[in-house]
């Protein structure tokens, strides 16, 4: 870890802080003003991360959809990040497109990764799915954040969104997955639908074990014989025992089994490629 990083995050008293990120001069410190337009975020640890360059680029494209930065200004913004991750200890960075109200900045904020829960329970709200961008992570944070605060007083740990038909869509910080047999099941893609990272490696290992891994679209009725899962960076596989399917003590053996597999995806994090599948041999303009 270079100095830059050293100061960036390397001290007891940078822990849990922002950092601005400068085509120019680099990292400098940020305070929490501003609109967020577009977050993602990951867990370190011990220095390893699976699907780095997924997040990257999920970020990148949802820049994208704005002027500014840029795509070269936010590759280059995601291999400093990458960059400055701690090699020790568990982290959960989240990277930030923020309007400041004289334009959109990049930041890094860096924090402690929360304890890794092995369940999880579901609360359903009432009324329509009201997010305005499901597709882009952080366009209805606030509301998002809302949800959960609402689960945790209703007695659950995560909120669950359904379509207007009431078909199960995801958590608001979470996919859902859940298991027919040996086929894993899915929500299919679309605007109305967060592309969902560890969705897609957990995907991915099922298929190299020889499984199924297919799209359906299923209320909560559908699913009330069925193991559900949800899944995120932060706490990767966790199963559902309340407000979805239903749960066995041999599900949460299964979860686990899957959860190490999905564990030894994670690698040292290192150079990210740009968005042309390049890697990027330079940081400075």
């Amino acid at each position: 870890m270079n100095t830059e990083t050293n100061a960036a995050t390397g001290t007891a008293a940078t822990r849990d802080a922002r950092r601005w990120w400068d085509a120019d001069g680099g990292w400098s410190t940020a305070d929490a003003t501003g609109t967020v337009l577009v977050i993602d975020s990951w867990l370190v640890d011990e220095g390893r991360v699976r699907g780095l360059d997924r997040h990257a680029e999920r970020f990148r494209s949802s820049c994208d959809r704005f002027p500014e930065p840029g795509p070269d200004r936010t590759d280059r913004f995601m291999r400093a990040v990458a960059e400055s991750l701690p090699a020790r200890g568990r982290w959960f960075p989240r990277v930030e497109l923020v309007d400041t109200g004289s334009g959109t900045r990049l930041r890094m904020w860096l924090r402690p990764a929360p304890p890794r829960t092995a369940t999880v329970r579901l609360w359903t709200p009432t009324g329509p799915d009201r997010r305005r961008l499901p597709a882009v992570k952080g366009a209805d944070l606030d509301h998002l954040a809302a949800l959960r605060a609402d689960a945790t007083t209703a007695g659950a740990d995560e909120a669950l969104l359904v379509s207007a038909e009431g078909h199960v869509v995801e958590g608001a910080s979470t996919s859902i997955v859940w298991w027919r047999g040996d086929t894993l099941c899915g929500p299919p893609p679309g605007p109305g639908l967060l592309p969902g990272i560890t969705r897609s490696l957990l995907g991915e290992l099922a298929r190299t074990a020889g499984l199924q891994a297919v799209t359906e679209r299923a209320t909560a009725p559908d699913l009330a014989g069925l193991p559900v899962w949800t899944l995120n960076a932060l706490h990767g596989i966790r199963p559902v025992t309340e407000g979805l399917g239903r749960f066995q003590d041999t599900d949460a053996e299964e979860a686990e089994r899957w959860q190490s597999r999905l564990a030894a995806l994670a690698v040292p994090a290192g150079e990210l490629p740009d968005s042309r599948g390049e890697p990027m041999k330079e940081v400075s303009p």
